[in-house]
């Protein structure tokens, strides 16, 4: 047996990456329409104004009829919420003095999001939230009282405050269960509970909302309104979201044609659901279905707002996905070209918004494995430049493209280059982490296969045994993590010479978290083997080794046989 055909490092280092910001900005769109409660406090003594229910306006109130909905823009797997406000019927009538102080609320609660000032913030949700739980606490349970919590809710999903999001809903659930089905704006309230419970990973109860609004809208506007766009799509998302991707499809198949019977079969008003279901249909493995779906998408793009608007970039980014997934490589590295291209000469995003960067590794990820590794390279560096120009030589996510770009030296087996790139990230990532965080780990076991590949094995066997450290500190000393980190490191002590009884027990080690993470039967299980097989051998350990070189047989002939299948 050939010791160099068993141990060589295999680090998870596959497919590029791209960098995630870390701060979670929410949008305020969601609020430009939502109508709120707001007066002044004579009682309470704050430094910024506090905005109370008026009690002496409750009479008076009438909440205004918005709601939102999410376009994906998929192609490149990234998300892209944007919010859009309907408002009720009439869109020129006269708010009421009530109404009026209640947009003033959301306008200081955005004010102060925008100011950074999210203490000020959530004390003014809580006030208010103070004087509507006294109301409910009276046994005050009206459309007004869940208007409010609604309101409140979306406000501490502003600020990130999801715990009181959640507490909110549960109010909120309760006061819309004693409604009557025709209480006004009842519908715009359940789609905004839709959308909230979705946040918070509830879909069973997302479903629920959406399913009682459209019931309210189709009771009170008729079966072809399309104010019932909205919570459809956001039913069907979260169908999609529990796996009950046929009835999430049929809804959005709905969607489309109530949108075709009033809008057109060419209105840009198709554009999301066609998205959405066309992603959907990706997942599902219907490749060919979502192919025309996303080809419509790009028409409607093309015919409405011409072929140089960065919108069509999207639609094309699409529509390479669905090449990619049908093995069409050169067909979806074309279509990510001209969408660049496109949404570079229309200034349509700034060359580092992360959606186009995101595009971007891509296209440099589908040119490596295409053969193409010089151009995918060329990508990568320009992703490390305008990292570089527009955020700073020390930002954190240039370590994320100096690790992809290493890869990609990697693979071609310039292993200097790599060497650089992995240290200079190394260093960013340090600075901003710490030399204990479990992300770390990642670019120091990159460089410590390469600098295995370099020669440069002391140095090597010190990074692995530092990332074996973090790594069962982090995840456990039994996780995949810490197996991937021992399987390095058997390679690197294995050239230095150390001990084979220890190497044999490392080994053992690495099997056994192997089988629990992939399988009895995994290929990972099988390459494990081998190294214990040899090992076993050269320390004249027959009785240990028959057993395990008949499983490696077996092992072999069903990987053959696979093969030949």
């Amino acid at each position: 047996m050939e010791a160099s055909s068993c141990f060589l490092p295999s680090p998870s280092f596959i497919g590029f990456r791209t960098s995630k910001e870390l701060p979670h900005v929410l949008s305020v769109h969601e609020f430009k329409r939502i109508i709120c409660f707001s007066v002044c406090n004579q009682k309470q003594s704050y430094n910024e104004k506090l905005y109370i229910i008026p009690i002496r306006t409750i009479s008076r109130f009438c909440i205004s009829r918005s709601f939102t909905r999410s376009l994906e823009l998929g192609g490149t797997g990234t998300q892209s919420d944007a919010y859009s406000g309907y408002s009720a019927p009439n869109d020129n009538q006269r708010f009421s003095n009530y109404e009026k102080e209640l947009e003033e609320l959301f306008g200081e609660v955005k004010k102060m999001i925008k100011m950074g000032k999210k203490n000020d913030a959530i004390d003014l949700l809580n006030a208010n939230y103070e004087i509507v739980k006294e109301r409910l606490d009276a046994g005050t349970k009206g459309i007004e009282e869940a208007a409010i919590l609604d309101v409140l809710a979306l406000g501490y999903m502003a600020v990130g405050d999801l715990k009181s999001v959640g507490c909110m809903l549960n109010l909120l659930q309760e006061v819309v269960d004693t409604l009557k089905d025709d209480a006004p704006h009842q519908d715009s309230i359940l789609m905004h509970m839709g959308s909230m419970y979705a946040t918070l990973n509830k879909f069973e109860e997302s479903v629920d909302m959406y399913q009682r609004a459209v019931y309210n809208v189709e009771k009170n506007f008729g079966k072809d309104s399309t104010i019932l766009v909205t919570p459809y799509l956001g039913m069907a998302k979260s169908l999609g979201s529990i796996g009950k991707a046929t009835k999430a499809i049929e809804t959005y198949q709905h969607v489309i044609t109530l949108l075709e019977s009033s809008k057109g079969a060419e209105s840009k008003h198709l554009v999301v659901p066609l998205l959405s279901l066309g992603n959907l249909l990706l997942r599902e493995g219907r490749v060919n279905d979502a192919e025309c779906h996303f080809t419509r998408v790009l028409n409607i793009y093309t015919k409405v707002y011409g072929e140089n608007d960065g919108r069509i970039g999207m639609a094309m980014s699409s529509l390479a996905q669905v090449k990619c997934a049908l093995g069409k490589s050169d067909e979806a590295i074309h279509l990510i070209k001209r969408a660049l291209k496109v949404m570079k000469d229309s200034n349509y995003m700034s060359p580092d918004n992360s959606i186009m960067e995101k595009m971007r590794v891509d296209l440099a990820e589908l040119l490596h494995t295409s053969g193409r590794g010089q151009e995918g390279r060329e990508i990568l560096e320009e992703c490390l430049l305008i990292t570089e120009t527009y955020k700073g030589k020390e930002h954190p996510s240039l370590a994320t493209h100096m690790i992809n770009l290493a890869t990609s030296y990697t693979r071609s087996k310039n292993y200097a280059e790599a060497e650089h790139l992995l240290r200079r990230s190394l260093q960013i990532m340090i600075k901003h982490k710490g030399t204990d965080n479990q992300s770390i780990s990642f670019p120091m076991l990159h460089l410590a296969v390469t600098l295995y590949h370099l020669k440069k094995d002391e140095e090597a066997e010190k990074l692995a045994l530092e990332v074996l450290r973090i790594r069962e500190k982090a995840f456990g000393v039994d996780s995949l993590p810490v197996g991937e980190a021992l399987d390095c490191l058997v390679s690197i002590q294995m050239r230095l010479g150390k001990d084979d009884s220890e190497l044999l027990e490392m080994l053992r080690r690495i099997l056994n978290i192997q089988e629990k993470g992939f399988g009895h039967e995994s290929e990972q299980v099988l390459v494990t083997l081998k190294k214990i097989v040899y090992y076993l051998d050269k320390l004249g350990r027959k009785g240990e080794k028959l057993p395990l070189q008949r499983r490696l047989s077996l092992l072999r002939k069903k990987y053959k046989q696979m093969v030949h299948d």
